[in-house]
């Protein structure tokens, strides 16, 4: 006999769980399915009062449905945001240069992060492409000026960054200038808060919708 009574069946766990984050969770300026991105957050993160920072863009979620159901790739800028995606959801491919051998001697050279020396990998693959920035604001804050020099657009940009140093500026950028100026959906957690999981989880419930997936 176990010491211990605890729920272990993996799909009950998930299924109370989101009855709890409904209960727990003010998703009142949130459409249904912008409610299962907050759902899902509040979900990795254990903290219903994240939703305060979260904002969608007009159109962020159906832009994600759509270019997810057409198959588009994933542009990440760390490992862990990838690691963190459900690819069996997936169609597309992840990618992820930070660790290629000539983002290192680039950065090297330049002085720059090697977050941002990575990026010179991105203008081929971003036509079309969801990206999920989820660590280094220097990555968002250079995608903003790719696209300011007139760089492919992405379909969505899920921007997430975190930390003291440029991450609540850089996602407050990407909130002023991606709708409008650029006319690139997004979606972002305004404030310090961020991370590599939540900008994966925030993909992985997109990729889930379009499985018919839903809480």
């Amino acid at each position: 006999m176990p010491r211990f009574d605890y729920l272990s069946d993996p799909d009950e766990i998930e299924r109370q769980s989101f009855v709890q984050i409904r209960q727990l969770t003010d998703l009142s300026r949130f459409d249904p399915d912008q409610q299962q991105v907050a759902m899902r957050l509040v979900h990795t993160s254990g903290d219903p009062g994240i939703v305060r920072d979260l904002y969608f863009s007009p159109g962020a979620v159906a832009a994600g449905l759509a270019a997810l159901r057409g198959g588009a790739d994933v542009l990440c800028d760390i490992e862990m945001v990838g690691r963190g995606i459900s690819k069996r959801y997936l169609t597309g491919q992840v990618h992820c240069f930070l660790n290629a051998p000539e983002v290192a001697e680039r950065a090297r050279q330049t002085g720059e992060t090697r977050s941002m020396a990575a990026m010179a990998e991105w203008p081929t693959h971003l036509p079309g492409s969801i990206v999920a920035i989820g660590n280094a604001p220097t990555a968002l804050f250079r995608l903003l000026d790719l696209l300011d020099e007139g760089a492919p657009r992405p379909s969505l940009i899920i921007g997430m960054p975190v930390g003291f140093i440029n991450a609540a500026e850089s996602k407050q950028a990407l909130w002023d200038v991606a709708p409008g100026e650029f006319q690139t959906p997004c979606i972002t957690l305004l404030g310090r808060r961020g991370g590599s999981t939540l900008a994966a989880a925030t993909l992985n419930a997109l990729a889930r919708m379009t499985h018919g997936i839903r809480f």
